[in-house]
Protein backbone atom coordinates (compact mmCIF):
# COMPACT_ATOMS: atom_id res chain seq x y z
CA UNK A 1 0.00 0.00 0.00
CA UNK A 2 1.87 2.87 -1.20
CA UNK A 3 -0.26 5.45 1.16
CA UNK A 4 0.27 3.43 4.42
CA UNK A 5 2.72 5.32 6.41
CA UNK A 6 5.56 2.84 8.31
CA UNK A 7 7.48 3.25 11.36
CA UNK A 8 11.32 2.98 11.53
CA UNK A 9 13.22 2.78 14.42
CA UNK A 10 15.91 5.48 13.88
CA UNK A 11 18.50 3.68 16.60
CA UNK A 12 18.91 1.43 13.72
CA UNK A 13 19.89 3.52 11.39
CA UNK A 14 23.30 4.22 10.31
CA UNK A 15 25.17 7.40 10.92
CA UNK A 16 25.10 8.34 7.41
CA UNK A 17 21.27 8.21 6.94
CA UNK A 18 21.37 9.52 10.88
CA UNK A 19 22.86 12.78 9.24
CA UNK A 20 20.48 12.75 6.43
CA UNK A 21 17.81 12.87 8.47
CA UNK A 22 18.89 15.47 10.78
CA UNK A 23 19.39 17.75 7.89
CA UNK A 24 15.98 17.30 6.30
CA UNK A 25 14.50 17.85 10.01
CA UNK A 26 16.67 21.15 10.22
CA UNK A 27 15.09 22.13 6.22
CA UNK A 28 11.46 20.93 7.78
CA UNK A 29 11.92 23.04 10.89
CA UNK A 30 13.09 25.69 8.97
CA UNK A 31 10.22 25.76 6.75
CA UNK A 32 7.55 25.26 9.77
CA UNK A 33 9.45 28.47 11.78
CA UNK A 34 9.18 30.69 8.59
CA UNK A 35 5.53 30.15 8.25
CA UNK A 36 5.22 30.53 12.07
CA UNK A 37 7.20 34.19 11.30
CA UNK A 38 4.90 34.93 8.62
CA UNK A 39 1.82 33.75 10.05
CA UNK A 40 3.05 36.30 13.14
CA UNK A 41 3.65 39.65 10.94
CA UNK A 42 -0.13 39.00 8.94
CA UNK A 43 -1.57 38.46 12.40
CA UNK A 44 0.23 41.78 13.82
CA UNK A 45 -0.80 43.73 10.57
CA UNK A 46 -4.58 42.60 11.00
CA UNK A 47 -4.80 43.59 14.40
CA UNK A 48 -2.77 46.78 13.93
CA UNK A 49 -6.14 47.48 11.02
CA UNK A 50 -8.54 46.30 13.59
CA UNK A 51 -7.04 48.72 16.30
CA UNK A 52 -6.92 51.53 13.77
CA UNK A 53 -10.85 51.17 12.99
CA UNK A 54 -11.79 51.93 16.18
CA UNK A 55 -10.44 55.73 15.53
CA UNK A 56 -12.41 56.50 12.85
CA UNK A 57 -15.61 57.34 14.91
CA UNK A 58 -18.08 60.58 14.25
CA UNK A 59 -16.09 62.94 16.86
CA UNK A 60 -12.99 62.25 14.31
CA UNK A 61 -15.27 63.83 11.51
CA UNK A 62 -13.38 66.27 9.70
CA UNK A 63 -10.19 66.34 11.91
CA UNK A 64 -6.99 66.87 10.64
CA UNK A 65 -4.75 63.86 9.71
CA UNK A 66 -1.52 62.62 7.74
CA UNK A 67 -2.45 60.10 4.82
CA UNK A 68 0.58 57.70 4.37
CA UNK A 69 1.82 57.89 0.36
CA UNK A 70 4.83 55.51 1.19
CA UNK A 71 5.70 53.91 4.65
CA UNK A 72 8.09 57.11 5.00
CA UNK A 73 6.09 60.24 3.32
CA UNK A 74 2.70 61.32 4.61
CA UNK A 75 0.50 64.16 3.14
CA UNK A 76 -2.17 66.34 5.47
CA UNK A 77 -5.51 65.00 4.71
CA UNK A 78 -9.25 66.07 6.10
CA UNK A 79 -10.98 62.87 7.41
CA UNK A 80 -14.27 63.47 5.38
CA UNK A 81 -15.79 59.59 6.00
CA UNK A 82 -16.54 57.78 9.29
CA UNK A 83 -18.75 55.38 8.04
CA UNK A 84 -17.06 53.71 5.52
CA UNK A 85 -13.68 52.36 4.85
CA UNK A 86 -11.89 51.14 2.48
CA UNK A 87 -10.17 47.55 3.18
CA UNK A 88 -7.86 45.79 1.07
CA UNK A 89 -9.09 42.02 1.12
CA UNK A 90 -5.42 40.73 -0.95
CA UNK A 91 -3.98 40.85 -4.47
CA UNK A 92 -4.57 44.32 -5.42
CA UNK A 93 -8.30 44.07 -4.38
CA UNK A 94 -10.24 46.77 -1.97
CA UNK A 95 -13.74 46.83 -0.91
CA UNK A 96 -15.58 49.82 0.72
CA UNK A 97 -17.35 48.45 3.90
CA UNK A 98 -18.51 49.73 7.27
CA UNK A 99 -16.72 50.35 9.66
CA UNK A 100 -18.23 47.72 12.01
CA UNK A 101 -18.23 45.49 9.27
CA UNK A 102 -14.53 46.05 8.81
CA UNK A 103 -13.64 45.23 12.65
CA UNK A 104 -15.65 41.71 11.82
CA UNK A 105 -13.32 41.36 8.83
CA UNK A 106 -10.38 42.12 10.64
CA UNK A 107 -11.74 39.83 13.54
CA UNK A 108 -12.15 36.89 11.77
CA UNK A 109 -8.61 37.18 9.43
CA UNK A 110 -6.87 37.57 13.37
CA UNK A 111 -9.33 34.31 14.52
CA UNK A 112 -8.39 32.32 11.12
CA UNK A 113 -4.50 32.93 11.54
CA UNK A 114 -4.54 32.52 15.28
CA UNK A 115 -6.27 28.54 14.20
CA UNK A 116 -3.50 28.18 11.90
CA UNK A 117 -0.93 28.78 14.04
CA UNK A 118 -2.21 26.62 16.52
CA UNK A 119 -2.10 23.85 14.14
CA UNK A 120 1.81 24.31 13.04
CA UNK A 121 2.79 24.79 16.82
CA UNK A 122 2.97 21.15 17.56
CA UNK A 123 4.00 20.44 14.55
CA UNK A 124 7.16 22.34 14.85
CA UNK A 125 7.51 21.74 18.41
CA UNK A 126 7.46 17.69 17.36
CA UNK A 127 10.43 17.97 14.73
CA UNK A 128 12.53 19.62 16.89
CA UNK A 129 11.88 16.71 19.65
CA UNK A 130 12.89 14.41 16.49
CA UNK A 131 15.93 16.15 15.72
CA UNK A 132 16.97 16.38 19.11
CA UNK A 133 16.16 12.57 19.51
CA UNK A 134 18.58 11.76 16.41
CA UNK A 135 21.10 13.88 17.15
CA UNK A 136 21.76 12.48 20.58
CA UNK A 137 21.62 9.22 18.92
CA UNK A 138 23.69 10.28 16.09
CA UNK A 139 26.59 10.87 18.50
CA UNK A 140 26.01 8.14 20.47
CA UNK A 141 26.99 6.04 17.61
CA UNK A 142 29.88 8.45 16.44
CA UNK A 143 31.19 7.86 19.98
CA UNK A 144 30.75 4.22 19.94
CA UNK A 145 32.33 3.96 16.67
CA UNK A 146 35.45 5.97 18.15
CA UNK A 147 35.65 3.81 21.06
CA UNK A 148 35.71 1.12 18.29
CA UNK A 149 38.19 2.22 16.97
CA UNK A 150 40.89 3.19 19.78
CA UNK A 151 40.14 -0.92 20.42
CA UNK A 152 41.33 -2.02 17.53
CA UNK A 153 44.29 0.63 17.05
CA UNK A 154 45.80 -0.48 21.17
CA UNK A 155 45.40 -4.37 20.21
CA UNK A 156 47.00 -4.13 16.81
Amino acid sequence: MAGKQQQIDVSQLPAPQLNQLTQQLDQEIEFFSNSMNQLKLAQGKFVESQECLNKVSPDNLSKDILVPLTSSMYVPGQLSDVQNVLVDIGTGYYVEMEVSKGKQYFKRKVEYITKQMEKIQPVLQEKYRMKQATVEILQSKIQAMSLQQQGAAAKA
